[in-house]
């Protein structure tokens, strides 16, 4: 199969990524210093954009899902979802978060309760540990997810634009996206999600080391993590080359009834009712300080190198990540209204998300506390990434379930991997979603070897380097794509109550024949023979008279005519505007019950029944006009066409406007 590399984005990103990989395996030492300098610069001198960034995201979020946008669908009006709600939620999380919860979720509550940003160790310190866990984890930390995935599913499934983060600057630059601002975008959005993407492996291989060592005894070191690195990579090579549902969607789903296991099982067998009571309380101590927290920078405690090593690494990291994530939670979320689509996002995973940091974290915490288990809060202050394996000592079959933990984080670690190459796929080759296989694999290595140079470079503190230098510029990309897809928004709502309050004479115009025909045609359900041959023959008369029409006033117009699936469709060409659209197709469906009285018996043919339903721009209009006579369809053309018209004298200043396909 031929290469469809955008070779402008692929190239450039590709050159940045050797380099930086081949100067990091040359002089590590070297290569730390310059990571660590530079994310101390970034996060003194440019905190406060991540976290205003953040707060915009957040509240963006939820203004369009409550808002009149959110009855608009990432893609046509009359398009369903194509997964279930269960194997929907599963990619979600699994791409989303999967590693980070398995390596954090006791190691973080233990390191906020010892070493607080304010105070010292104390009861109330672990309270504040877990108000802070559920800030990192919460709200903010999806709405970048939605952002970015909302931004791509919208403008490619509703208007057909490229599945890269160019589209979302459309309404503002036009078809300027398709030079160097568009192609310097996606670059930056293909570094973004191979280093998010790699810090994440990171974590995920950090932690299985410390399990491997735990249970096997098998050596910690750089050595060892290379060694795991390239093995999983290479069963992860599998999953790349199946494909979406064969490969991703079902390690998903794997994923979660691994994870809800790990989680019951500790849920059971850890103090169950003190978690009732923790879970309740940490919501609310989350709902009580997240405007707080969103907008703390600790400027006065002077705490700007833990606010480095904590939340904003976390904002970067997830900023980071957003370009992976947020396609790939688009190309799963096709056919769902924004207000779904971001609850969905944002409430189901992150529920699910404070469900897993209570039970462990608060478990974990319970032990020190209440049962002196001080030993837990020693070993993770010495090693973050033993402290999953360290806390299932408490519980009985700890080796089984440390072997269970272990392979958990595999599976999210290949899910990870394998998710990140087909996106990035996808953005270096222009939004092109079938693509050869070598593609796949070359990004899956490629995502491998840029972790290992990140541990060779540091470890965790490289990763967590790597995730905030490279998160700067592609959170202004982001705040810009808020401004566009809001742009965007905005021009389709003025459209929509256009068309819909815009009133004017003849609806559907008349009905052919006199009413023994209009009553023959209500009862009489046109077989899908017939209703082909009204497409195909006087809906393109219809048009072609239209067409002859307009041309006579020096309009551009295209009619064509796909005879075997029955579409008929107009086009009116606007220059630097939307082009008025009107299709026509045949829809079958199942003859209903009442449409033939108890004493006829419908063959088999009668069974099956089609209308002729007419199309606009954002999709079907939901009526038939199956048996108009061709005066009467003109008129319907000319309604519509009046219509557009008016639409667009409401938007003449809004330009550029984005293409509808």
């Amino acid at each position: 199969m031929k290469s469809t590399v955008l070779k402008p984005v692929f190239i450039p990103a590709v050159v940045f990524i050797t380099l930086l990989v081949i100067f990091t395996f040359i002089n590590p030492a070297l290569s730390k210093d310059i990571f660590t300098t530079t994310k101390n610069f970034i996060a003194d001198k440019f905190g406060w954009l991540y976290m205003l960034s953040v707060s915009i995201f957040t509240i963006f979020a939820l203004f369009l899902a409550f808002s009149p946008y959110g009855k608009f669908k990432l893609g046509p009006d009359q398009s369903k979802p194509d997964y279930s709600n269960f194997s929907w939620f599963s990619m979600l999380f699994s791409a989303g978060m999967g590693i980070g919860i398995m390596f954090w979720g006791v190691a973080e509550p233990i390191v906020h309760y010892a070493n607080p940003p304010i105070g010292e160790q104390s009861i109330q310190s672990a309270k504040d540990a877990m108000g802070i866990v559920f800030f990192h984890w919460g709200l903010n930390a999806w709405s970048i997810y939605a952002i970015v995935g909302l931004v791509l599913a919208y403008f490619s499934f509703r208007h057909g634009l490229p599945l890269t983060i160019r589209s979302a600057l459309y309404p503002l630059i036009g078809d300027k996206i398709y030079g160097k601002i568009g192609h310097s975008v996606d670059t930056i959005a293909v570094l973004g999600t191979i280093f998010g993407v790699a810090t994440t492996l990171g974590f995920g291989v950090l932690q299985i080391n410390s399990g491997l060592n735990y249970v096997f005894d098998v050596e910690v070191g750089i050595n060892t993590q290379i060694i795991l690195i390239v093995l999983i990579c290479a069963i992860a090579l599998a999953s790349v080359i199946s494909g979406l549902d064969s490969g991703i969607k079902k390690l998903s789903i794997l994923n979660v009834y691994l994870a809800g296991f790990l989680l019951l099982f500790v849920f059971v067998a850890g103090p169950t009712f003190y978690l009732f009571d923790a879970f309740i309380q940490n919501i609310g101590t989350y709902l009580s300080s997240i405007v707080e927290k969103t907008f703390n920078l600790y400027t006065y405690e002077e705490k700007s190198s833990w606010m480095s090593s904590w939340t904003l690494f976390y904002w970067a990291w997830w900023i980071s990540w957003a370009p992976f994530v947020g396609m790939f939670i688009a190309r799963v979320s096709r056919g769902r209204t924004i207000r779904e689509f971001i609850i969905g996002v944002l409430f189901l995973p992150a529920g699910f998300t404070f469900l897993w940091m209570t039970v462990f974290g608060n478990s974990a915490l319970y032990s020190i506390l209440n049962e002196g288990y001080t030993i837990l809060a020693t070993a993770v202050s010495n090693d973050v990434s033993i402290a999953l394996f360290k806390f299932l000592e408490l519980y009985p079959f700890s080796t089984i379930t440390s072997i269970f933990a272990i392979v958990l984080v595999a599976v999210f670690f290949i899910t990870s991997s394998d998710s990140g190459s087909l996106v990035v796929d996808t953005i270096s080759s222009g939004g092109k979603i079938n693509n050869p296989v070598w593609q796949r694999v070359f990004w899956a290595i490629s995502q491998g070897v840029v972790a290992i140079a990140m541990l060779l470079a540091g470890g965790l503190e490289a990763l967590q380097s790597a995730s905030i230098i490279i998160a700067l510029p592609f959170a202004l990309v982001m705040l810009v794509s808020c401004w566009g897809v809001f742009k965007a928004l905005n021009l389709e709502l003025i459209r929509s109550e256009s068309l819909k309050h815009h009133m004017n004479a003849g609806r559907h115009g008349k009905i052919s024949g006199t009413w023994n025909s209009r009553l023959s045609r209500i009862i009489e359900f046109p077989k899908v023979a017939e209703t082909k041959r009204f497409i195909n023959e006087d809906i393109i008369e219809a048009m072609n008279t239209v067409e002859t029409e307009l041309e006579k006033y020096s309009w551009v117009v295209e009619v064509s005519n796909d005879k075997e699936k029955a579409i008929s469709k107009l086009r009116v060409e606007h220059s630097n505007d939307f082009d008025f659209i009107y299709e026509v197709r045949a829809r079958n469906y199942d003859t209903p019950p009442y449409a033939y009285p108890d004493s006829v018996n419908p063959t088999k043919e009668q069974k099956k029944y089609a209308r002729a339903e007419v199309f606009l721009q954002d999709g079907n209009k939901a009526y038939d006009i199956y048996g108009y006579d061709v005066d009467a369809i003109i008129t319907d053309i000319i309604d519509q066409f009046e219509k557009h018209r008016h639409f667009l004298n409401n938007t003449s200043s809004l330009n550029p406007v984005i293409p509808v396909d």
